[in-house]
């Protein structure tokens, strides 16, 4: 009895012993296991990726802990994809980002030299010399007798019957070349955007949401041809007045000129929030210096933007060979007919005093808004990025207006007034540039900036 009643003490605490041993064993490994729990819940913040992190994983009660090769390649790609804020707009990695882009920053770079070539078509007054218009263009002419019938097209419009009568055939081919250059280098445009966008649709590289943007900038790209020609018909139609000189409307002229403007912008900033989705952010004291620059830098981008508009009016009503006095328009400083026409709202679109001295106005109101923006940066604790784009934008400004005044000063020069068209766009790019390096940054980037210090 005696000997029973030991053996089951001896098996009972061997049990317990047993026991004990294990439940130590656990504690251990869970242990080792919270770093791991709390390093997926503080990066993935999800119970499927709580869940993910340990699937096909393996706890022993050794006190340690050995996931399976298979999950931790899938732990490491949950982890770098799920930025918590962060939105990518390419989701096939670094690589494809990078490719991406470059096509959509060279996309933006040709609508730029579109800009600059419709420029010089209109200031050669090359852009009536094509009297007609398909969407998919055609072959210029090729023989002296195709050359001809163009030439008597050319010759039934009110261009050539009250400004160039006369013309020889080779100044007709000159100005020919030129508008049909701008036409088809629009329409090489649209061949060199629509095929990589349909290849790496068909890669899947890119979100819906990018998808859904690209599309509407090509289709709107696309309208941009019919406004071109709804603006070159315009020019072609009879003059009210025998006294008046035939051109194209300054309306049409102004809207064909914004949606340009328009679709670079939308392909600039697309192709900055592919290769840069987060702000230059690397410290708290930068994030609240780039918040207060975003309260100036938005208004001002819209005085920039009004002001290239109100540019595309001078061009439109050729107000830019009025006036060609500065600071002065003449002999006053405001003409007295810049309220002549009837109805009054008639007078700042259509009026060529009124034009100028709104562009003027406007000019002169955009260079003292980026002056202000540049002088209240300084005491602003901003990114180095950030500081030397406020400084770029103060110096392009001042070049911007510079050329103004001696575009007007020499009478139009076409080289003059391409690079004042140029420059626009230049002070224009700079804003967006602008604008998006002091955007607000995604929160992932903001709580991995609490621990650090302020810097200058």
């Amino acid at each position: 009895m005696l000997r029973s009643r030991s053996i089951l003490l001896f098996g009972r605490k061997k049990i317990l012993s047993s026991f004990s041993q294990i439940k130590d064993s656990y504690r251990v490994s869970k242990e080792s296991v919270l770093p791991y729990t709390s390093f997926a819940s503080r990066s993935c913040g999800t119970q499927s990726s709580f869940r993910s992190l340990f699937d096909g994983s393996r706890i022993t009660f050794k006190g340690f802990y050995r996931p399976s090769s298979r999950n931790m390649s899938t732990t490491t790609s949950i982890l770098s994809s799920n930025k918590e804020g962060l939105k990518l707009l390419v989701t096939a990695g670094p690589h494809a980002q990078k490719i991406v882009g470059i096509w959509l920053f060279g996309s933006a770079a040709w609508v730029f030299s579109m800009v600059v070539l419709g420029g010089v078509t209109r200031l050669t007054r090359s852009g009536l010399s094509m009297t007609d218009w398909k969407f998919t263009g055609g072959l210029p002419p090729l023989s002296e007798e195709e050359w001809l019938i163009e030439f008597e097209k050319y010759k039934q419009s009110p261009e050539y019957k009250r400004v160039n009568k006369g013309m020889s055939i080779e100044d007709f081919k000159f100005i020919y070349w030129l508008e049909y250059a701008h036409r088809m280098w629009g329409r090489a445009l649209g061949v060199m955007f629509a095929l990589p966008f349909t290849y790496f649709l068909h890669k899947g590289w890119i979100t819906f949401r990018l998808g859904m943007k690209l599309s509407a900038l090509f289709a709107f790209g696309a309208g941009q041809g019919l406004i071109g020609w709804w603006m070159v018909k315009s020019g072609l139609e009879e003059p009210a007045s025998e006294y008046v000189e035939p051109r194209v409307s300054p309306y049409r002229l102004a809207a064909h000129l914004t949606s340009a403007f328009a679709i670079y912008s939308g392909l600039l900033w697309t192709a900055l929030s592919v290769v840069m989705p987060d702000p230059p952010s690397e410290s708290i004291a930068w994030v609240h210096g780039a918040a207060k620059v975003k309260k100036l830098a938005l208004p001002v981008s819209l005085l920039v933007g009004v002001t290239a508009i109100s540019g595309a009016f001078v061009a439109g009503n050729d107000a830019g060979h009025a006036y060609n006095t500065f600071p002065k328009m003449g002999d006053t400083w405001i003409p007295d007919d810049i309220f002549s026409m009837k109805p009054l709202i008639r007078n700042f679109f259509e009026n060529t005093s009124m034009v100028q001295l709104d562009h003027r106005i406007l000019a002169t109101a955009t260079l003292l808004s980026i002056g202000s923006l540049w002088w209240a940066s300084k005491r602003l604790d901003l990114h180095p990025a950030v500081r030397s784009l406020i400084g770029s934008t103060m110096g392009m400004a001042a070049l911007q207006v510079t050329l103004g005044i001696s575009t007007l000063l020499s009478y139009v020069p076409v080289s003059l007034g391409t690079a004042h068209q140029a420059g626009a766009l230049t002070l224009l790019t700079l804003m967006i540039l602008l604008n998006h390096s002091v955007r607000r940054p995604s929160m992932k980037l903001v709580k991995s900036l609490t621990s650090v210090p302020k810097t200058a």
